[in-house]
């Protein structure tokens, strides 16, 4: 056993031995002590992207970390089976700190785990990639993902990219920006477990965070990759604003006979962490796993689980 595994599993016996009132309690003791304005950072981040819950005390709102609470109290055992499954050490750094600063608020674990080699998604030292890959792009925005990958792995090294974006306005930009690549298909999709239509649910702080459900908005069609893809696929990005479970239901075939990469956002509630790897387990159990993270040590997001 080394300092990380020692660190996370003191943590997991600690949290473990706590009443649900009592971890409560400590969470938001310990956000109580962090500077001022670096609580109200966190207060409005939270409050602007609704994945994680609200937190305004001034109105006795603590819903974030009544949130964080449960998940911790309840899938404690969940995040301890997901770090002996994850394949190298700084996926389990990583992992240590998330839940620390879920249930700590602690900055310098986050500080150290973040990643600042490696562009989001693509590790060079783990996902590696040839000029026969056939990639589904779930949640292609403005064509960023696209571009990070042909400028990690040259524009010869692909055979075919789909891209799905849901918000028509993000989809003209998407176009325009990846024109001059060849043998890439636009697709004004969702994805996710069925065939249907819903609606888009824009996000007044970016168009990055409009996610697809059932409130008002413009209607747009979903579908599954087993469905819209027939052909083997070698690599599956998602960042799909929470629809991550979603896509992974409707695409078990190609997870089951193709194997492909998969490049997972989970970081747009808490249960995505663990129950993420834990579904694409029961679909192939012959995947390892890794974690890397590159946002702000404060809150960590995103959190890409890379399964290969």
């Amino acid at each position: 056993m080394n300092v990380i595994d020692k660190n996370f599993f003191l943590l997991a016996d600690e949290i473990k031995r706590l009443s649900e009132k009592e971890l409560y309690h400590r969470i938001r003791e310990c956000f109580e002590k962090v500077p001022l304005q670096t609580r109200k950072s966190c207060m409005d981040f939270f409050n602007n992207f609704n994945y994680w819950g609200r937190l305004d005390p001034e109105n006795d709102i603590y819903e974030e970390i009544e949130l964080k609470e449960k998940a911790l109290y309840f899938h404690i055992d969940d995040f301890v089976w997901l770090y002996d499954r994850l394949a190298d050490y700084r996926s389990k750094k990583t992992l240590y700190a998330i839940l620390n600063n879920w249930y700590r608020y602690d900055f310098e674990s986050t500080s150290q785990a973040k990643e600042y080699l490696f562009d989001d998604y693509f590790d060079l030292d783990i996902v590696k990639c040839d000029r026969n890959e056939v990639i589904a792009d779930l949640g292609a925005f403005t064509g960023d993902t696209v571009i990070s990958y042909i400028n990690n792995y040259g524009a010869d090294c692909y055979k075919k990219i789909y891209c799905y974006e849901v918000t028509p306005d993000v989809f003209g930009i998407l176009r325009e920006n990846l024109k001059q690549y060849r043998d890439i298909e636009f697709r004004m999709k969702g994805v996710g477990e069925s065939e249907g239509t819903m609606s888009i649910m824009t996000n007044s702080s970016s168009p990055s965070a409009n996610v697809v459900g059932t409130g008002e908005g413009d209607d747009v069609e979903v579908t599954t990759l087993d469905i819209d893809i027939t052909e083997p696929l070698t690599l599956i990005k998602a960042d799909i604003e929470g629809s991550e479970q979603k896509a992974i239901k409707g695409a078990k075939g190609h997870i089951r006979n193709d194997h492909p990469k998969l490049l997972i956002s989970v970081y747009h509630n808490n249960e995505d962490i663990w129950k993420v790897p834990r579904m694409i387990s029961e679909i192939s159990d012959d995947y390892s796993f890794y974690l890397r993270y590159k946002s702000s040590p404060i809150y960590p997001t995103e959190i890409t689980l890379i399964s290969v």
